[in-house]
């Protein structure tokens, strides 16, 4: 068992000086200690945050993880999903695949408040979520890494964009892979980062057809589901995407391997396409899943983030300034 430890620290040794060397190299406008002056005791007030979060309610970490995807699927890493609609302005949050779905904003509102009562005006809400993410991952149990930070907020959001570039959990892998393609991410990106489903739920409405009228579906599996999401009605009941949704680990992808992925979007990773392999691969090394996710959640995070004099630091990461 001594030995068993040793070895698992080892490897979490090497797989933080591999996502730190990214991080550092990854982007050339963000840095991972670009508050190291201006606000040094952020991380641990995210952190400290998070782990309250999380050990009151699990489900926390896969729903700020999926936040800040959604946030940077939409023009770019900016914090545009956090804000509110108003009698003048249409965000996003409303959009088709965030409504009744995104969960965790009033975390970040505690990790904002906190963070301006160290560093008034200072750090972004974007850099807030994308740091919030990277935790709750940890606190799951799941890597960690050093993420790029710098990026500024947003004044604007689109919820056209967020209805139009979200993938969907009915695409099939030619629609998910273009939709990565979109954002300058690989189908390797894609289907690693869709293993972040390793942790969380899904509502009802989303696979309701799945279990109900596909044949690549183990049964046994389609029948116990079809016990919390009735043929109609029921639309928010959830259900977890894997057998450990409060653990991160690789059983996202041996429930595939077994025709037991919850959504449609997830099975088509295995479903005799190009990304089969991969998906075996993970579904047999946790080590190399996990190393795998957090580069790409790295690469991920530098997608088209506001920097320099562009945007600006919200305050509330509800409302513009």
């Amino acid at each position: 068992m001594a030995s068993s430890c040793a070895a698992g620290s080892k490897l979490w040794v090497t797989l933080l000086v591999t996502v730190w060397v990214l991080a550092s190299t990854g982007s050339a406008q963000l840095a991972a200690n670009f508050y190291a002056r201006s606000c040094p005791n952020l991380q641990p007030l995210v952190r400290n945050a998070m782990r309250e979060a999380v050990n009151r309610q699990p489900r926390l970490g896969a729903s700020i993880l999926r936040m800040h995807f959604h946030d940077c699927f939409v023009n770019g890493c900016d914090g545009s999903v956090l804000l509110d609609d108003t009698a003048s302005f249409t965000g996003e949050k409303n959009a088709r695949p965030n409504q009744n779905s995104l969960l965790g904003f009033e975390v970040i509102d505690t990790i904002k408040t906190r963070v301006e009562r160290a560093c008034n005006a200072t750090v972004s809400c974007a850099d807030i979520l994308a740091l919030a993410a990277r935790d709750g991952v940890a606190l799951l149990g799941g890597p960690s890494w050093q993420v790029p930070l710098g990026r500024r907020d947003a004044r604007t959001a689109s919820q056209s964009d967020a209805n139009n570039d979200l993938p969907s959990p009915f695409s099939d892998l030619p629609a998910l892979i273009s939709a990565f393609t979109a954002k300058g991410l690989t189908a390797s990106d894609m289907t690693v980062l869709s293993g972040g489903h390793t942790i969380g739920q899904a509502r009802c409405a989303g696979f309701r057809n799945r279990i109900y009228n596909e044949t690549n579906i183990d049964a046994n599996f389609a029948t116990t589901r079809r016990g919390s999401c009735p043929a109609t009605g029921g639309d928010g009941n959830l259900a977890p995407l894997d057998t450990s949704p409060n653990r991160f680990d690789n059983a996202y992808f041996s429930a595939l391997v077994g025709q037991r992925g919850l959504l449609h979007s997830d099975q088509q990773l295995f479903n005799g396409g190009s990304q089969d392999a991969l998906v075996r691969t993970y579904s047999t090394n946790v080590n190399t899943f996990v190393r795998d996710f957090a580069n790409a959640m790295i690469r991920m995070g530098n997608i088209s983030p506001l920097t320099g004099t562009n945007g600006e630091i919200r305050t509330n990461c509800r409302v513009v300034n």
